[in-house]
């Protein structure tokens, strides 16, 4: 009499256990299928905005192909360790500069940063300008080398004279 009873227990527990066990089973299945689109959506999105960022790149790096116009730009010259001289050409819009470097002209582009330093970049050229208010330094990214450091312009190299005197 008790294995009967208890066999009826164990039939009615599962009875009304596996209700509830659906229930929770397709909430879980829906959410799947409600999911998926969302991810087609969003790998949309992400291949659109990879394929406009990757059109904004092209188009940067044209622009480091070209030698820079500098007619009529105002040149800040650069006096740096070793003997090295460069010379930056500020365009009109701040985002961009022309950098003379070993008699060549090269086209930079403004990168942000959080540190406030001025960053330009030629990604096809791997060049690398960074300006702090003590100094400046030209890197190059391709080859992971400073090519100049301790660069500093008349007025930098003023206010060093003023500190010291």
């Amino acid at each position: 009499m008790k294995t009967i009873s208890a066999i009826v227990l164990l039939v009615t527990g599962v009875a009304l256990g596996m209700p509830a066990i659906a229930e929770t089973a397709a909430p879980a299945q829906t959410t799947k299928k409600e999911k998926a689109p969302a991810k087609k959506t969003a790998g949309k999105k992400a291949a659109a905005a990879a394929g406009a960022a990757g059109a904004a790149g092209a188009a940067a790096a044209d622009d480091d192909a070209k030698e820079p116009e500098i007619a009529g730009l105002t040149p800040t010259a650069y006096d740096c360790e070793l003997g090295n001289k460069l010379t930056i050409y500020q365009m009109a819009d701040q985002d961009q500069i022309a950098l003379r470097w070993n008699k060549k002209l090269h086209h930079m582009t403004r990168v942000t940063t959080t540190t406030g330093a001025h960053r330009f970049e030629n990604t096809k050229q791997g060049l690398v300008w960074i300006g702090i208010p003590a100094k400046g330094m030209l890197l190059d990214s391709k080859k992971g080398l400073q090519l100049a450091n301790e660069c500093k312009n008349l007025e930098q190299m003023q206010a060093k004279t003023a500190e010291k005197g």
